[in-house]
This record gives C-alpha cells, sequence and structure tokens, in this order.
C-alpha cells in the first residue's frame, strides 16, 4: 500500500513530471520520421532503447528511492509484461511513419487517452474516481475528437493520403501505449521510477536483439555517419530515458488516465516543429481540431484529486 496522490505536495509533483513528458514527447516522432532514411524499424528502436537503458543503469544503482522493494521474480514478471506491448508499439509507431507525417501521428496518438482510460477502470478501481468526474470525462471526448480532426481533414500535402494498412499500423501503436501505459504502474511503484525503468528498457532491447538480427539491419550505425548516429543518440537518452521516468512519476503521484489525459498538449508542439522542420502544413479544419484538443485538455486539467479518507491509491 501507498500513499493515495491526495496531498497538494505529489499532485504538484505529478503535475511537474507530466508536463515534463509532455515537452518532450512532441519530439519522438520528428526523431523517427528522421531517422527512417537511415534505419530500420527494428534496428533503430534496439539502439535507442539499448541507449537509453545504458543511459539510466548509473542511476539505478545510485540512487534508490526510499521504500522500493529489491527485485525479485514476481516483480521481475511484472517488468516483462508491460515490455511485451512496448515493444509491439515501439515497431509500430515507426513503420506508422512511413504512412503519415510526425505531426498527423502525434497528434492521433492522443487517442490513447480513451483506451488508457478503459484498461485503467478494468485494471485499477482506484482510478475510477477520475473517470467518474464530467469534467475529466468531457475534457477526454473532445481531446479524442480534436485528434480524429487533425487525422481526418489531413489534405495531400506531400505526405500523402493515409492507407487503411497505415491507418490500422497507427491504431495498433495507439492500443500498445495505452496498455503498456496501464502495465507499466505496480512496477514503478513497487521498485521505483529509475530501477523499474532500467528493468524494462533492458528487456525490451533483449527482445529487440532477435527481431533486429531477424528482419533488421544489426550493421546499420557502422554505415552512418556521426551526425546520423548522434541524433539518434539524443533522441534515446532525452525521449526514452528522460520521459519515461518522468512518466513513471507522474503515473505514481496523478494515476494512469489523468497522466494519459495531459499528454494532449503535446502534439501542439509536435505541429509547430513538424511544419518548421520537415514543411508539414495544416488545413486550416486541423487547425480548428487542434485548437478543440488544447480546450479537451485543459478542461481534463481541473480534475482535482478527491479527500484521502475516501480514496486510496492501493498500487
Amino acid at each position: 500500500m501507498t500513499k493515495s496522490p491526495g496531498p497538494a505536495g505529489n499532485f504538484s509533483k505529478g503535475y511537474v513530471a507530466v508536463f515534463g513528458t509532455v515537452i518532450i514527447w512532441s519530439t519522438p516522432s520528428l526523431f523517427m520520421f528522421y531517422l527512417n532514411s537511415f534505419y530500420d524499424p527494428f534496428a533503430q528502436n534496439f539502439y535507442r532503447y539499448s541507449i537509453a537503458c545504458l543511459a539510466v543503469l548509473p542511476f539505478a544503482f545510485y540512487f534508490r528511492e526510499s521504500n522500493a522493494a529489491r527485485l525479485n521474480a514476481r516483480l521481475l514478471f511484472a517488468c516483462v509484461l508491460p515490455t511485451l506491448p512496448n515493444v509491439i508499439h515501439q515497431i509500430s509507431q515507426v513503420v506508422s511513419l512511413h504512412y503519415m507525417g510526425p505531426a498527423v501521428f502525434a497528434t492521433f496518438m492522443r487517442s490513447t487517452v480513451i483506451m488508457t482510460a478503459i484498461f485503467a477502470v478494468i485494471f485499477f478501481p482506484e482510478e475510477r474516481w477520475i473517470i467518474r468526474q464530467w469534467k475529466f470525462q468531457v475534457g477526454t471526448l473532445l481531446g479524442l475528437a480534436g485528434a480524429i480532426g487533425v487525422l481526418w481533414f489531413q489534405s495531400d500535402n506531400g505526405v500523402g493520403h493515409i492507407s487503411l494498412r497505415g491507418l490500422g499500423i497507427a491504431v495498433t501503436a495507439a492500443l500498445t501505449w495505452a496498455l503498456y501505459g496501464v502495465l507499466v504502474k505496480r512496477p514503478s511503484a513497487a521498485l521505483g521510477t529509475v530501477r523499474s525503468f532500467a528493468v524494462i528498457s533492458f528487456i525490451t532491447s533483449a527482445l529487440l536483439l532477435p527481431l533486429t538480427l531477424a528482419f533488421g539491419n544489426i550493421a546499420a550505425p557502422f554505415h552512418l555517419g556521426l551526425r546520423v548516429n548522434s541524433i539518434l543518440a539524443i533522441s534515446a537518452i532525452t525521449c526514452i530515458s528522460l520521459a519515461h521516468v518522468l512518466y513513471y512519476i507522474a503515473i505514481r503521484e496523478l494515476g494512469v488516465a489523468l497522466s494519459q489525459t495531459l499528454q494532449l498538449i503535446g502534439p501542439l508542439a509536435s505541429l509547430a516543429l513538424s511544419a518548421w522542420i520537415f514543411g508539414e502544413h495544416l488545413t486550416r479544419l486541423q487547425i480548428v481540431s487542434a485548437a478543440i484538443l488544447l480546450v479537451g485538455a485543459f478542461l481534463a486539467m481541473q480534475v482535482k484529486p478527491q479527500d484521502t479518507s475516501e480514496v486510496a491509491e492501493a498500487l
């Protein structure tokens, strides 16, 4: 049993963590879109996750959080569970960027708020205090409507229309990300944010290695220049290592559903960056849809925790 999300200090800490992930996670689709010209989906993910794992290992050894449990067989199995949808998500999101631009993909991925809310209700009864609040419900629906609008009103601006195959791969990426976000909650609460990510990133890298050997080009980095490999390393350390640790903190302090809903803000930065770097421009209806998305995110942010005597976060 851990502390509830009620105390103001913990709730503020959760908001700082979640906005950190919002800022960082506005860039992964741009990194992956760029790296797709040099790496296959399997090699790109294997090397990004391996670098991310190495980057977080020193912190996992030297900074142990208070009340963190020791890794045992039960917790190791709990860490394996989220890695399975995570591997599928990592590969499918990279493949999706062959069918759509980074801004459209980043916005479409916000549909995970609905999927995560459903998963959270199924797996975690303690999250239902958020689901029952009308601001969360309306905010989530507005955010989803805005995300769908950005995708639906996409014009042929050089990226091309989205095929059914591409849409199916993107839906797979969104669904597996939502499942990952739910399954990672308990091991991160038991082991601590840094140590749990170190274990999960190691297992993820280990699962990606045979896939890369079988379907990818394991020697890709040796045929590429310093610039491309440096960009891959930067994306790994920021978008995977740092962002995942912050995301685990947000899940612990705010819960899964609210942490995912606040990610609705991220695509707005992705839209601006993609337009600047790759020339991906949105139509007027897409801009209106993005505005609806922002309103939904703001409304969801108004959700406040109930009294601690009424709601206990039993992780």
